[in-house]
């Protein structure tokens, strides 16, 4: 039997994730999407689960704090994760999709699910009943304010999308193919899944003191005086900022490259990623800017290999909003005053793709639970799920930041290992190990295949 409605806001990772875990556990859904009606600084497409800052999810190595996480989540069934694997493009050892097919897919599922019913409309109230807020970082104004009313307060910070090239206008000539340390999904130095434009030192200089005199667009009013950045999502420019050589240690870091024009590793090099299937689009990795349009193309044509470059997107920023999760959730994601409310995506604090998506997860599972009168689930903290949940939802309030998963989250190993890789896989093995005894505890059975891509027999170094 059917039980009642739940309401969703927000069609992106998160609420796509929580709206196929309810639907497929029989329960009806209605998912709201305010996009085209009203668009958002980012989004380009009206297509759900669109991927904005990057097409990239982060590391596939089982020994890393995202490897560790798609595997928890394709162990609980994740959607999501399962169709980003399906729509996989060359990154080395990343996981990065195709935006466009994995968007359509992700709309196609969602829209044609029986117990789905997708409505195109904003929300500019909370709603009553069951209810999953799913907003994301760019959650409308009016809806804001009405979390602020319901919350206290609101923080936010800002982050910035990098540019994105036509593959054909990349001369290379200059640029090269690799993946660092040669590491990629099989193909030698000449045929990497990275493509490089290595600069020597003085072309470097150049295009520092360029990115640092060129104009940015201003923010106004109280934006300007509470302008905050996340260190993940870092424009070029405020990087640069610190000094000469911020960005040949952060995003323009040549180690484990070799450019083969002069055998030898550049002073600094830029990477571009492929951003669809066709391999016709390339986006410039960790090049998030908010340096002006006009300008900004001038200067990134400095970059040798991009000289003749045409850019189907530039560089902007955008407002990221979240709430103080320590104060407002518990580690189940409800909302703490009202059991029927919960939270879920970067509007908590879990900062990425895979962190998001993450939240919409446990968030649909757990409002099935509510509904059938079972108890909610909490992973352990020694999974890479629980100790992100614990984290957000335990940090000191006052200075609560968005965060990542990250090694650094999880609890200290009961035997000390020196050795950083096997450090890192004991990590691995024991929240494998953790996750699977809690949840033979609970009794859960995921929805789907519960498939295993990152391989624990496979650990980086």
């Amino acid at each position: 039997m059917l039980e009642k409605t739940v309401t969703i806001v927000g069609g992106g990772l998160a609420g796509t994730e929580a709206a196929w875990q309810i639907a497929e556990r029989g329960h009806l859904v209605k998912l709201y999407e305010m996009r085209p009606k009203r668009e958002t600084p980012a989004h380009i497409t009206d297509r759900l689960a669109e991927l904005v800052c990057s097409n990239s999810m982060g590391s596939t190595l089982p020994d890393r704090a995202l490897g560790i996480l798609k595997n928890e989540m394709m162990a609980m069934g994740s959607m999501i994760i399962r169709t980003a694997f399906k729509h996989a493009l060359p990154a080395g050892q990343a996981l990065a999709v195709g935006r466009e097919e994995f968007a359509d897919d992700v709309t196609e599922k969602i829209s044609s699910h029986p117990n789905i019913e997708l409505i195109r409309d904003e929300v500019i109230a909370i709603p009553d009943g069951p209810t999953i807020l799913a907003t994301g970082p760019l959650t409308s104004p009016a809806l804001t304010a009405e979390v602020q009313t319901l919350t206290g307060r609101y923080l936010y910070f800002y982050d910035a999308m990098a540019p994105i090239v036509t593959a054909d206008s990349i001369n290379m000539e200059v640029a090269f193919r690799q993946s660092r340390w040669d590491r990629d999904s099989g193909a030698g130095p000449e045929e990497g899944d990275y493509i490089n434009c290595p600069l020597n030192k003085e072309e470097y200089e150049a295009f520092v003191n360029a990115v640092v005199a060129a104009p940015k667009l201003e923010l106004s009013g109280a934006d300007a005086e509470l302008e905050r950045y996340f260190e993940g999502c870092m424009p070029i420019e405020v990087l640069a900022s610190r000094g000469i050589d911020s960005l040949a240690y952060g995003p323009m870091r040549p180690v484990g490259l070799t450019d083969p024009r002069t055998g030898r590793r550049p002073y600094a090099v830029v990477q571009l990623r492929q951003d669809n299937v066709a391999g016709t689009l390339y986006n410039m990795v960790g090049f998030q800017t908010n340096i002006k349009w006009g300008a900004q193309a001038e200067i990134l044509k400095m970059i040798p290999g991009l000289e003749n470059a045409e850019f189907v997107r530039l560089g902007q920023m955008h407002r990221n909003t979240f709430i103080n999760s320590p104060t407002l959730l518990h580690p189940t994601l409800q909302f703490k005053d009202r059991s029927d409310l919960f939270f879920a995506g970067q509007i908590t604090g879990t900062e990425g793709y895979v962190g998001s998506t993450m939240g919409g997860l446990l968030a649909g599972i757990n409002m099935t639970r509510r509904l059938e009168g079972r108890s909610l689930l909490t992973p352990p903290r020694e999974t890479m799920m629980g100790a992100l949940l614990y984290y957000i939802t335990h940090a000191e309030a006052d200075n609560f930041q968005p965060m990542k998963a990250n090694m650094g989250l999880l609890p200290e190993l009961s035997t000390r290992v020196r050795n950083k890789q096997k450090r890192y896989g004991s990590y691995a093995e024991r929240a494998e190990d953790a996750l699977r005894v809690y949840l033979a505890d609970v009794g859960f059975e995921p929805i789907g295949e519960a498939e295993r891509y990152v391989e624990i027999g496979r650990l980086g170094d």
